[in-house]
């Protein structure tokens, strides 16, 4: 599976982001309406990206759940915020410090996990 460098793709315009996106061969794609929808389905045959699916609300296999909200968690609790607007500052803020590549492993990590995931026949996967 060929590798999109998340953070090139963030900074460029959205023609380029397009010409990347169809420079990739497979792509992570869950089973959530929005990416089932015959719309996606077309855009993605257009493209010929090979589908790897999964459950739309695995943890097991989706970044944001084992890779993501742990840290969040961490970094959030125990702070009591008076506004929204605070939050909001926090969060900018503590995604703005991430290292480059604190995205990158969480996303390629998931061959090793749904490798575990077929290992464990569906069962979940520790840490």
């Amino acid at each position: 599976m060929q590798q999109i460098d998340e953070e090139k793709v963030a900074l460029q315009p959205v023609g380029e982001v397009r010409k990347t996106l169809q420079q990739v061969d497979e792509v992570k794609h869950d089973t959530a309406t929005p990416h089932s929808a015959n719309l996606t389905q077309q855009w993605l045959q257009r493209y010929g990206w090979e589908i790897l699916p999964h459950p739309a609300h695995s943890p097991d296999l989706a970044p944001s759940e084992f890779h993501l909200f742990g840290p969040l968690k961490r970094q959030l609790g125990g702070i009591a915020f008076e506004t929204e607007d605070d939050v909001i500052s926090e969060l900018r803020n503590w995604f703005d410090n991430l290292d480059v590549d604190f995205f990158r492993v969480g996303i390629n990590s998931l061959l090793s996990r749904w490798q575990k995931c077929i290992d464990l026949h569906g069962d979940y996967v520790e840490k």
